[in-house]
């Protein structure tokens, strides 16, 4: 596959689910989300061609996005600035105000977790096997699930305050 072709799937495959991992790293910031996402596909894009296949392309592309929205975090006065026509457009997500209001609560309690604690629960909210982000975040899947069960309880608690 060409690899215009190969970036275009992927875009269009793990955009949404990025998007969304950023947002919880950054408290539903949409416009800074929105920024670390862009990023991440053009790390994606700059490096596709040293892609190694050691773990699934899915697995690589969260660890990106993990690496940059810790440096955004970070370094939230550094910002990169890059033109591009390769970034195929998408329909912004709708809420309603009820879920919108669900969701600040959430992302409020997501950012009291320690960076690993957030790193999981962002992950597990996006779906991700059990197995794809113990490799990601490298503890065991059992180690993994004890984290999460500890995590889904602490957010219990703190969302129904």
């Amino acid at each position: 596959m060409e690899k215009q072709a190969q970036f275009n799937e992927l875009f269009n495959t793990h955009y949404p689910k990025v998007l969304r991992l950023c947002k919880g790293y950054f408290n539903g910031d949409s416009d800074l989300a929105a920024d670390a996402s862009q990023e991440v596909f053009i790390k994606v894009w700059e490096n596709l061609d040293t892609f190694r296949n050691e773990s699934s392309i899915s697995t690589w592309i969260f660890r990106i996005t993990v690496n940059t929205c810790l440096i955004y975090l970070r370094k939230k006065s550094t910002k990169k600035e890059i033109r591009s026509e390769q970034f195929p457009n998408l329909a912004t997500e709708n809420y309603s105000p009820e879920m919108e209001e669900k969701l600040s609560k959430m992302y409020a309690c997501i950012q009291k977790l320690d960076e690993m604690g957030k790193m999981i629960i962002l992950m597990v909210l996006e779906g991700m096997e059990y197995n794809e982000i113990a490799q990601v975040v490298g503890l065991t899947e059992e180690t993994l699930r004890v984290r999460i069960h500890r995590i889904k309880k602490s957010l219990t608690q703190c969302v129904q305050k």
